[in-house]
């Protein structure tokens, strides 16, 4: 799962008692139950959802302001103006929440310590938009690719070779092999298991 699947589970997650700041996120942040108005979560819950998702980042801090400093300063490469889907969004008065889609002037969020009538500090797990100007920057520390599977980057490869025609040089070649039972043609491009490539050799052999 990515992060951004993590922190979509996590909706509804409440701090308890409220007001408390008295969350899961900040005991496995700070390795012991916390509270009170030193302990703000929403970068521990991100934190803590990159963590889970086996891809902690690379700077550990419960501050927003220290995250995006980090990366400015060691990987601005990872740092953008442009929102895309799972990226940490810094926003300007302090909070922050992973992205789950954005338009030209709004972003959506995730966001960890928020709540319906209060920007930040408001106890609970939620899905927020807020306009794009209140955003100080994106950090975008992995690539979406880097969130596939093994399976999954086959089936995507798999994909976008079986579209793709028999070059002009392989032509009489797939021809041939066509008359000769050796395959179909109809995925001239895809990937051969060792299984169907021992087929394909034993056949040919024999013919």
């Amino acid at each position: 799962m990515t992060p951004l699947e993590i922190a979509i589970g996590e909706i509804g997650v409440t701090e308890s008692p409220k007001n408390s700041n008295n969350v899961k996120y900040n005991t496995w942040y700070y390795g012991r139950e916390v509270s009170g108005d030193a302990y703000p979560w929403c970068m521990a819950f991100v934190q803590w959802c990159f963590d889970k998702a086996g891809f902690p980042l690379p700077y550990k801090t419960p501050s927003c302001s220290a995250l995006l400093g980090w990366y400015k300063k060691h990987a601005p490469s990872c740092v953008s103006y442009g929102a895309r889907k799972g990226d940490i969004a810094i926003f300007s008065f302090g909070h922050t929440g992973i992205v789950e889609s954005a338009t030209s002037d709004t972003v959506t969020c995730i966001e960890g310590n928020t709540s319906a009538s209060d920007a930040s500090n408001g106890g609970e797990v939620m899905r927020a938009t807020r306009p794009l100007s209140k955003v100080s920057a994106f950090i975008r520390p992995f690539d979406e690719t880097d969130y596939l599977t093994g399976e999954e980057i086959y089936k995507r490869l798999s994909a976008y070779l079986s579209e793709k025609p028999a070059p002009d040089w392989a032509t009489d070649e797939l021809e041939e092999a066509k008359s000769l039972g050796i395959t179909d043609g109809s995925r001239p491009n895809a990937f051969a298991t060792r299984a169907e490539a021992a087929i394909m050799v034993k056949r040919a052999g024999k013919m």
